[in-house]
């Protein structure tokens, strides 16, 4: 064996190792959230507190400033928790969400963060180790693909906490998953590290897989948050319908944002995406251009990435249009993450077509 292969398995070794760390550090993190979730949804006083209304705090203002100019000792009333501001329309405060309600769950929540850190820098390295060992982009694969996929959902997760953006409770969904996804890649998608086929050596691989690993990580925040929103949306309709939930629903779900928290997030998140994976569709046609001598030629693979484009198109012409915001356009959404991850796994194992050569 050559000094330059030696070196390639040694890498190679190191990636697996890091990659197995990775998922220990996971499943550290994963009993954090949680007991962060337990301790917090214990929180009266967080819950009650999260939902406090502009309108009640100033009406508890007023009398203070009332009684105090009688000469009196202020009193204040009892805040009241409004799930209703008027017939049809909602007024519901976000719940406190995994981002605190005790100091015991705060301190939990804030464990888990930071083990998430640190597997998704253990996790990177065993990305960038994958790529030295086989001196290419390291997604040439369906095992390659699925650790990079995972490495940048966690990245994009911790970009937003990191822009202070309340999404705490993504948390334990998106360490559940990627334990998932790691598991499955290292058991059945394994690939030996080896050289792409030639019609893979271009630099578009490193544009058209990249945009599409970005797009697919940030569709599953998005579909999170659609999940998460379909059943937040049903806890407050039974609460308006003077229903009392189940304990467990009340201890999950009254510390969620509010459906409409909910709603926005996945929208906006789906929406800023959608260009880029236009774009990756396009860079792809271009790619089967210089690689085969045709931009569109019905392979499976493009004919559902084009198909999970449209779905999302008419998600976003949904949530646009009064008629079908809510639910509706919830389950369309829903529908299109489904899309994509046909076109990812089904396609990819089930589909014979041009993009099989690279292999499971």
């Amino acid at each position: 064996m050559s000094l330059a292969a030696a070196t390639n398995e040694n890498l190679a070794n190191i990636s697996n190792t890091l990659i197995y760390s990775s998922m220990a550090v996971y499943t550290l993190a994963f009993f954090a959230h949680i007991a962060e979730w337990v301790f917090g949804s214990r929180s009266k006083v967080g819950r009650t507190a999260a939902a406090l209304t502009g309108s009640a705090t100033a009406d508890s203002a007023v009398k203070a400033q009332t009684a105090q100019n009688a000469g009196g000792t202020a009193v204040l009333d009892r805040p009241r928790i409004v799930t209703r501001s008027a017939a049809g329309t909602r007024d519901v405060p976000d719940g406190p969400g995994a981002a605190g309600g005790t100091f015991k769950g705060d301190l939990w929540g804030r464990i888990a963060v930071s083990l998430t850190v640190v597997a998704f820098a253990v996790q990177a390295g065993g990305v960038v180790a994958r790529a030295a060992s086989v001196q290419r982009a390291p997604w040439g694969n369906m095992y390659e693909f699925s650790i990079t996929f995972s490495t940048v959902a966690v990245g994009a997760y911790l970009l937003l906490l990191a822009l202070r953006k309340n999404v705490r409770w993504i948390g334990l969904l998106l360490v559940t998953t990627v334990l998932l996804d790691l598991g499955i890649a290292t058991t059945t998608l394994y690939t030996d590290s080896d050289q792409l086929v030639p019609a893979l050596h271009s630099y578009w691989l490193w544009i058209h897989v990249s945009t599409a690993i970005i797009c697919g990580a940030v569709f599953y925040l998005g579909a999170v948050g659609t999940l998460l929103y379909l059943f937040r949306d049903s806890y407050e309709n039974k609460l308006a319908g003077g229903g009392t939930p189940g304990r467990f629903a009340s201890s999950v779900l009254e510390r969620l944002p509010s459906a409409k928290s909910l709603d926005t997030f996945s929208y906006r998140i789906n929406a800023a995406v959608f260009p880029l994976w236009t774009f990756t569709i396009i860079a792809g046609a271009i790619w089967a251009g210089d690689a085969w001598g045709r931009y569109w030629g019905w392979d499976p693979k493009e004919v559902w990435s084009f198909i999970t484009w449209v779905a999302y198109a008419c998600y976003l012409h949904a949530r646009a249009t009064a008629g079908w915001k809510g639910r509706k356009a919830a389950y369309l959404a829903l529908i299109a993450f489904g899309c994509w991850l046909f076109n990812y796994y089904g396609v990819n194992i089930f589909v014979t077509g041009k993009h099989s050569y690279a292999g499971v």
